[in-house]
């Protein structure tokens, strides 16, 4: 990150969490069965002998993306990062800090979508917050934490890839730049040359940002033997996925760091087979940004057992999702890219491209 305070943008760096935020949690409660870290997407309370999965994320609202689209978009990501524990989210707790001059039909019209979809995925509202302040402003809104409730041996840990695992890719790099910058900045890119067939597609890509219901058919179709073994008493033949991670902020270089950091291993990655959306690619070359260390939201990486892996490729497939089997996990440390070692991004670089874009810069 930069020395200068003005110009950070994004998580905090390793260093400030593991000097500011992490000594200083609070009471020592031994409910907490985990708690929070670095590149980690939630945290889980044990309560009653039930897992309770808990994610704060902050909401963001696009009224340019049009209120469907904007109220499904920020609903994804707080959404998501409980989604990837296996454990499907069932409670979304939001506080909204609205700007003072924002219509009350956009924020209407907004929060509807965001209903909707909770509705569509059996997510309830059961507390909340919402006013207008001084100082706020578009696009970032408020923040929400997310429950999901559920068995504590369904939990997928972050740090639970395992030497041997395969790594799985979905849907790629750079498709939420790319469908964002599309859906905002269209003549920007046309001016950079992209021709319109190209920006609608990239546009469209707006609609994958969401690992919500991947993350869970994944989750489901990797318990698919223990399953079907239901009251045996016999162990699994497979552990199935062992770890789930969206690649958000800092992409898909981050999310791969991030994972093989967490559980203390080696990842080596393919890129030939992990999936790539052409639209994203050409977007991300146009605005010179690296499609690998942007943010994208909706490409899923997960770490699975090699009995596994067929299963979930299949539940996948069947919901219309690409994915490739793109690398393994390996004693060691750090991520490989065909053979090169790779580090996380200092910065994402969508960040200056949106203030570039939108006139902030």
């Amino acid at each position: 990150m930069t020395d200068d305070p003005a110009s950070r943008r994004g998580k905090i760096d390793r260093d400030a969490f593991e000097s500011v935020v992490r000594p200083n949690l609070g009471a020592d409660r031994g409910d907490v069965r985990l708690g929070p870290a670095h590149g980690v997407d939630f945290g889980v309370l044990d309560v009653a002998g039930r897992a309770v999965v808990c994610a704060t994320d902050p909401i963001s609202m696009l009224p340019e993306l049009g209120a469907e689209t904007a109220g499904r978009f920020a609903l994804s990501f707080a959404l998501g990062d409980v989604a990837v524990s296996g454990i499907a989210p069932s409670h979304f707790c939001p506080s909204f800090a609205l700007p003072g001059d924002l219509p009350d039909d956009t924020f209407a019209d907004f929060w509807a979508a965001v209903t909707a979809e909770c509705e569509a995925l059996g997510v309830a509202v059961p507390t909340g917050h919402t006013a207008r302040y001084p100082g706020a402003s578009l696009p970032w809104v408020g923040a929400a934490t997310v429950l999901g409730v559920g068995d504590p041996d369904e939990v997928i840990r972050p740090d639970g890839a395992r030497p041997g695992d395969r790594l799985l890719v979905t849907k790629g790099p750079g498709i939420e730049t790319a469908g964002l910058f599309a859906s905002l900045f269209p003549d920007a890119l046309a001016e950079r040359g992209l021709d319109e067939a190209t920006i609608a597609a990239a546009a469209d890509l707006i609609e994958e940002t969401s690992v919500v219901r991947d993350a869970l058919a994944a989750a489901e179709a990797g318990r698919g033997e223990a399953a079907e073994r239901g009251g045996t008493g016999e162990p699994p033949a497979d552990a199935g996925v062992t770890a789930m991670h969206d690649a958000t902020e800092g992409g898909l270089r981050g999310a791969l760091c991030e994972t093989a950091e967490a559980a203390g291993v080696r990842i080596d990655v393919e890129s030939a087979a992990v999936p790539t959306a052409d639209a994203a690619l050409a977007t991300c070359e146009a605005l010179d940004l690296d499609p690998w260390a942007c943010t994208t939201s909706g490409t899923l990486l997960l770490a699975v057992d090699p009995a596994a892996v067929d299963r979930v490729v299949a539940a996948l497939s069947d919901r219309g999702t690409a994915v490739g089997v793109a690398g393994t996990v390996r004693e060691g440390t750090g991520v490989f890219v065909d053979g090169e070692r790779v580090e996380p991004p200092a910065e994402d670089a969508s960040w200056a491209a949106y203030e570039r874009l939108s006139g902030r810069e």
